[in-house]
C-alpha cells in the first residue's frame, strides 16, 4: 500500500454574495430535514420563505381504471402488427388514471395534490425614521457556511452595523433568525406572515399565528398547517398592531419559527407550541451551538479539496460566471459543488419523515413545478444517488419507507392495468400513495417505477451489507420482481421475454409509415431493469435461505430475457426492440444506458463493446440539456472514464441562469445560489452532480474499488477525499499529485482484504479496521 497521509479539507465552504436577492431563485436554502427556510437578505424589506416538507394539498384516491387490462391482448396484437400508434390510442384512452391524475403537472387543486409553500415571513425595517431612498447602504454581504448550515447577512447604515444570522435547528426544530444592532436601541421593524392561499393569522401575546386547511381535491379542506412566529428582545419594546408585531428601539431580537402539519400527527397544534416553548427556553449560544454540533455529525464524515487557490475571493455568483471563462483556474468550485449537494442531502431529509420531492424541501408557490412531485422514471433516484458514496447511508432510509408504502396500492394498479402480481408504480407519485398511469401515454405509461427504486435501495445494500436491511426490503423486491414476471411475454421474433406494452421513459419514435409513438414492447431499459432485479433477487432470496420455488421460476425467466444492450447497424444501443428512428435525437432521458449507470451491466472492463457503443450513444445524445440531464450524463462518461468529458459536462452545468420558465431541452445549469436549474428549479441536477463528482474520483461497481478512474486534467495537480465510501461498506481516503495516488487508505469494521486499483493496477490490499 501506498504511503498514509494527512487528510485535510477545503475550508472555503462558504456561498457568499454583496446584495440581497433579486428572486427566490437567490435565496440561500437552509432545512432541517423537515423544515425550510430561505432568506433573501433585503435591507429594508426582507423576505423569508417557510417551508414543511410534509405540506402537500390533495387526498388519497383511487384512480384505477379497473377494466383496463381486458384491452391487453388487443394492444399487445397491435404492437405485434407493427401498429403501435394504434395501440397508443386504446392505451390514451383505457390505460390511463380517471380523473384528473396528476393534474398534468397542475395538481396542487385536484386529489393528487402539490407539494406548497408554508408561508411568507415578511420583515419591514425602518433606519433612524429616515426615508429610505436617503440612506446609503455600505459593505453588504450575505452568506451561508456549509460548515455550520447557518446563513447570515450584514450591512452598515449610519455608521451602524446591522447583523442577522439565520438557522433551521437540528437541536430544537425551529427557524431561528437572531438579529443585532452594533449600537443600542436600533432595530425597528415590523413582522407579518401570510401565503398565497387559505390562511388565517392572528396576534395574540408576542406571537403571531397562521394556519388553515389545504385543498383535497374534492371540494373539501385536506392538510391542516400551523405556524408560529415569537419574539424575544433586548431592549426596546414589543408591540401587537393589526395581525404584526412590531418591534421599536431594540438592541437584539430573536425570532423563533415553529410549523406543523397534521401529516401522521394528529395532535399536531399541542406540538409546535411545545417545539416553540423548549427552543425559547434555551440561550441562544447553546442552541446555536447544539444546532452545529448535530449538523456537524453527519457532514463532517467528508472532506475533499480539489486543486488549490479558490476563487473565493469574490462573489459566488461572480465567480461562477468566472469559471465559465477559464474553469481550470478554479478546481475547488467542484468542491464547494459537492459539500453543498451534500448539505442539501442533509438539509432536506430526516429518517422517519419524507424523501426529497423534485425541489427538496424549498418551494415557493401553491402549484409548484410537476407539482414537486416524485417522479419514478429517474428524478427520485437521482436525488439519492449520492447519499452512500457520500456517507450518509441513514438518508436513504425514508426513500425505502416512501417505497414501502407504495405497494398496498401498486397491488391494486397491477391487477387493475395488467392482471399481474406484486405491484407497479408509474411516473407520478406523490405523498398519498398515487401509483396510477399518468394523463398521457407518451409520459405517464412507463414502468420501470418499480424496478429502478428496486436500484436504490439494493444500493443501500451493496454499501453497507446490512443483513438486517436486506431481509426487510426483500418483500418488495419480490413484489416488484413478481409483476415484471408477471407481465412478461414471448416476443415472437426473437422468442425472448420482454414486456408489453411499455415505452422508454417520454420518449418517442417514428413508425415505418411516418407516424410517430412512444408505445412498444420491450425497450431496452426494461429489459436492462428486468435484469438486474431478477438478479438482486435471486441472490436476496439465496441469503436469506428463503422462497426456493421463486428463485427457480425467476432464474428460468430471467435465461429467456433479452441480452442488456443491444447495438444497432451505426453502432449506438438501441433503445427499443426496433431501430427506431428518434423523434428527437437529443432528447434529456438517455434511458438505455441504465445499464451503464446507475446498474453495473455494461462497463469498460467486462463489456468493452458496449461501453464502446455507449459513448457513441452519448455522442449523438449531444453535450446539453436540462440540468438533471447534464448531470446525468457527467456520470455515463464517468463510468466510461473519462474524466475530460465529465468535466466539461461540470462546466456546463455551472453556468449560471435566472430563467424559470418550464424547460425541456438544452439550458440547464444552476441558480446563483447554486441550485440546479431545470430550469425551473430541480434538487436533481444538484444530487446528480454530486453523485458524478464522487463518481469521478471514487468506483466500486465493477468488483473493485477504483481510485481516479475518471480524474479530468483540471483536477490532476493536487487533490485529496477523506470519508468516501465504496460498496461492501467500505470508507475510502486518498490523496494524489500529478494525476497519480501518492496515498489512501481503505476501512472496513471488519478490517478485511479487498481488490484496489490505483495507478492502473488492481491489486489486494489488507484493509485498516475501524
Amino acid at each position: 500500500m501506498i504511503s498514509s497521509a494527512c487528510w485535510g479539507q477545503d475550508r472555503n465552504l462558504t456561498l457568499w454574495y454583496d446584495k440581497p436577492a433579486s428572486q427566490w431563485e437567490e435565496t440561500l436554502p437552509l432545512g432541517n430535514g423537515r423544515l425550510g427556510m430561505m432568506p433573501d437578505g433585503g435591507v429594508f424589506n426582507e423576505g423569508i420563505v417557510l417551508n414543511d416538507i410534509t405540506l402537500w394539498s390533495g387526498s388519497p384516491q383511487d384512480a384505477n381504471n379497473y377494466g383496463a387490462y381486458k384491452r391487453l391482448p388487443e394492444v399487445r396484437r397491435l404492437i405485434l402488427a407493427g401498429k403501435n400508434d394504434e395501440a397508443q390510442a386504446i392505451i390514451n384512452k383505457d390505460f390511463i388514471c380517471r380523473g384528473a391524475g396528476s393534474g398534468n403537472g397542475e395538481g396542487a387543486n385536484t386529489p393528487f395534490g402539490s407539494y406548497q409553500i408554508l408561508a411568507n415571513l415578511h420583515l419591514k425595517f425602518q433606519y433612524s425614521g429616515k426615508d429610505s431612498s436617503s440612506l446609503k447602504v455600505q459593505n453588504y454581504k450575505r452568506s451561508l457556511s456549509l460548515e455550520n448550515a447557518v446563513a447570515t447577512s450584514s450591512y452598515q447604515i449610519n455608521g451602524i452595523t446591522y447583523t442577522r444570522e439565520y438557522f433551521t435547528s437540528f437541536g430544537d426544530d425551529v427557524d431561528v433568525i437572531h438579529i443585532v444592532a452594533d449600537k443600542p436601541g436600533q432595530l425597528n421593524f415590523r413582522v407579518s406572515i401570510d401565503r398565497p392561499e387559505r390562511y388565517i393569522t392572528k396576534a395574540s401575546g408576542n406571537q403571531l399565528e397562521i394556519s388553515g386547511r389545504l385543498k383535497d381535491g374534492k371540494g373539501g379542506d385536506g392538510m391542516a398547517y400551523a405556524g408560529l412566529v415569537s419574539a424575544t428582545l433586548k431592549d426596546g419594546r414589543l408591540i401587537m398592531d393589526k395581525n404584526e408585531l412590531a418591534i421599536e428601539n431594540a438592541t437584539e431580537v430573536f425570532l423563533y419559527v415553529s410549523a406543523k402539519t397534521n401529516w401522521h400527527a394528529p395532535n399536531y397544534k399541542e406540538q409546535l407550541e411545545q417545539i416553540l416553548f423548549t427552543a425559547k427556553s434555551k440561550r441562544y449560544d447553546r442552541q446555536l451551538q447544539q444546532h452545529i454540533t448535530n449538523y456537524r455529525k453527519l457532514f463532517s464524515r467528508v472532506n475533499i479539496t480539489l486543486g488549490a487557490g479558490a476563487k473565493t475571493d469574490v462573489p459566488t455568483d461572480q465567480r461562477l460566471l468566472a469559471f465559465q471563462k477559464d474553469p481550470k483556474a478554479d478546481p475547488g468550485l467542484a468542491s464547494l459543488f459537492f459539500q453543498f449537494g451534500r448539505y442539501l442531502l442533509i438539509s432536506s431529509i430526516r429518517v422517519g419523515l419524507l424523501p426529497p420531492n423534485l425541489q427538496g424541501l424549498w418551494a415557493n408557490q401553491g402549484q409548484t413545478p410537476w407539482n414537486s412531485d416524485y417522479h419514478l422514471d429517474l428524478n427520485i433516484q437521482m436525488c439519492h444517488w449520492p447519499v452512500e458514496v457520500a456517507n450518509l447511508p441513514e438518508l436513504d432510509l425514508p426513500l425505502t419507507e416512501y417505497v414501502r408504502g407504495l405497494i398496498k396500492n401498486g397491488e391494486r394498479s397491477a391487477k387493475a392495468y395488467y392482471n399481474a402480481e406484486g405491484w407497479i408504480a408509474h411516473v407520478c407519485a406523490n405523498v398519498w400513495g398515487f401509483t396510477e398511469p399518468g394523463e398521457s401515454a407518451n409520459w405517464g405509461f412507463t414502468k420501470v417505477g418499480p424496478g429502478w427504486l428496486c436500484n436504490n435501495l439494493w444500493q443501500h445494500y451493496q454499501f453497507t451489507e446490512d443483513e438486517k436491511y436486506l431481509k426487510s426490503i426483500y418483500p418488495i423486491l419480490k413484489g416488484a420482481a413478481e409483476f415484471y414476471s408477471s407481465v412478461l411475454v414471448r416476443d415472437p421474433k426473437s422468442g425472448w421475454l420482454v414486456t408489453s406494452p411499455s415505452s422508454s421513459p417520454e420518449n418517442s419514435f417514428y413508425l415505418p409509415n411516418g407516424k410517430m409513438a412512444s408505445i412498444c414492447m420491450g425497450p431496452t431499459i426494461d429489459n436492462q431493469i428486468v435484469r438486474e432485479l431478477f438478479t438482486n433477487t435471486i441472490y436476496a432470496a439465496g441469503k436469506l435461505k428463503i422462497d426456493g420455488a421463486f428463485m427457480q421460476r425467476l432464474s428460468l425467466k430471467l435465461k429467456k430475457l433479452p441480452p442488456p444492450v443491444r447495438v444497432a447497424k451505426d453502432g449506438r444501443v438501441m433503445e427499443w426492440m426496433e431501430d427506431y428512428k428518434e423523434t428527437e435525437p437529443n432528447h434529456r432521458h438517455i434511458s438505455h444506458l441504465y445499464g451503464l449507470y446507475p446498474a453495473s451491466l455494461i462497463t469498460p472492463e467486462a463489456t468493452p463493446s458496449w461501453a464502446e457503443a455507449s459513448k457513441k450513444t452519448l455522442e449523438a445524445r449531444g453535450d446539453d440539456g436540462t440540468g438533471w440531464s447534464l448531470a446525468y450524463k457527467m456520470l455515463f462518461w464517468s463510468r466510461l472514464h473519462d474524466g475530460d468529458r465529465a468535466f466539461q459536462l461540470f462546466t456546463t452545468l455551472m453556468r449560471m441562469t435566472l430563467k424559470t420558465g418550464m424547460n425541456y431541452g438544452a439550458g440547464g445549469g444552476v441558480y446563483p445560489n447554486l441550485l440546479g436549474a431545470g430550469p425551473p428549479f430541480q434538487i436533481d441536477g444538484n444530487l446528480g452532480g454530486t453523485a458524478a463528482i464522487a463518481e469521478m474520483l471514487v468506483q466500486s461497481h465493477a468488483g473493485f474499488v477504483d481510485l481516479l478512474p475518471a480524474l479530468p486534467e483540471a483536477w490532476k495537480a493536487h487533490g485529496q477525499i477523506h470519508g468516501f465510501k465504496a460498496r461492501g461498506n467500505y470508507t475510502v481516503d486518498m490523496e494524489w499529485n500529478d494525476g497519480k495516488v501518492t496515498s489512501y487508505k481503505i476501512g472496513s469494521r471488519l478490517g478485511n482484504k479487498v481488490k484496489v486499483r490505483v495507478n492502473g493496477k488492481i491489486e489486494l490490499v489488507n484493509v485498516t479496521k475501524n
